[in-house]
């Protein structure tokens, strides 16, 4: 018996195919608030629904043909679920392809759909005050009379004509050509899910209320304000992400749906309750396919590992 779903999500190398790993052996028992890293808690979850669409067919022979063995011809596994909460990596998920930071725009910018031409970012200081952290960003006195608490940043490199996937931590886009993307240096802030938000701000340091996705800022990352979070239907590029679904018993035990390899199969879209009149609850609704790994104890091509951990003293 259990009263909800949980969704966790973390990183997957793009350029290697290679997935974050969750071992329900180390850490099946982990507490619900408290991931092991890289994860990250999405929160609860509504109309959870995994289908498998793998394909059994049986190999006949002789006269008349009998069944002699079974074979697998076909291997497929999709998962669909709403976010019970509004969120940048929610709502990237959710969005199917990528999606653009609402950079703060330059004076006197053209405008557009996804955001127009952005202000200039702000450098971390280096060798002056505090060294910047995951929580904490040095820009210096000056410079943080730009922000208040509740401001919105992204912090990420510049775009010096990077090809490939980019974004630090996760890969927020893919780029074939510099023309592509203008050569706007603030291409991958614009792309980029390593955002956050700021609390407060002391001495010049942008306390922020809970750590960047990709860790301490790396040399050379800047700061840019946004406003919002923007995705379109449509575009080339595919989110993917490992994914993690706990299903916990209120009786102590607990069911666990890895997906090393899930990616978005549709654009975005919404899904909406009614409440009391004129009140409406709008989620994000999501759905993903897998895609297989090959697991390591025996090379077996997989796409999804269900693991079950008893409570203890029950009967197996």
């Amino acid at each position: 018996m259990t009263r909800r779903v949980r969704a966790y999500f973390a990183p997957v190398d793009r350029a290697n195919s290679s997935p974050t790993v969750f071992d329900p052996a180390q850490m099946g028992r982990f507490a619900l608030d408290a991931p092991p890293a890289p994860w990250a808690d999405l929160g609860w979850v509504a109309r959870f629904v995994r289908k498998s669409g793998t394909k059994v067919e049986a190999l006949r022979a002789g006269a008349p043909a009998m069944t002699l063995a079974q074979v697998r011809s076909e291997v497929e596994a999709t998962v669909a679920l709403e976010f019970e909460a509004w969120g940048k990596l929610q709502a990237a998920l959710a969005s199917g392809s990528q999606q653009t930071n609402l950079l703060t725009t330059a004076a006197g910018s053209a405008a557009n759909g996804s955001g127009g031409v952005a202000a200039a970012p702000v450098p971390l200081l280096t060798g002056t005050g505090p060294a910047s952290t995951a929580t904490a960003l040095n820009v210096g006195a000056a410079a943080a009379a730009g922000f208040s608490a509740g401001s919105l940043i992204a912090v990420d490199a510049d775009y010096t004509g990077q090809l490939g996937y980019l974004g630090a931590g996760v890969s927020a886009a893919y780029v074939r050509s510099a023309s592509a993307v203008r050569s706007d240096v603030n291409y991958i802030r614009r792309v980029t899910l390593n955002v956050g938000v700021v609390a407060a701000i002391d001495a010049g340091v942008l306390q922020l209320a809970s750590p960047l996705l990709a860790g301490v800022p790396a040399a050379g990352m800047q700061v840019s304000p946004l406003v919002g979070f923007c995705d379109r239907e449509g575009a080339s590029f595919f989110q993917e992400w490992s994914a993690l679904f706990v299903i916990d018993g209120v009786q102590g035990d607990r069911a666990l749906l890895h997906y090393p390899r899930l990616q978005a199969m549709q654009g975005s879209a919404e899904a909406v309750d009614a409440l009391a009149p004129p009140l409406e609850r709008v989620r994000l609704a999501a759905a993903f396919r897998a895609l297989p790994v090959k697991d390591t104890n025996d090379g077996e091509t997989v796409v999804r590992f269900r693991s079950y951990l008893p409570a203890a003293l029950r009967a197996v």
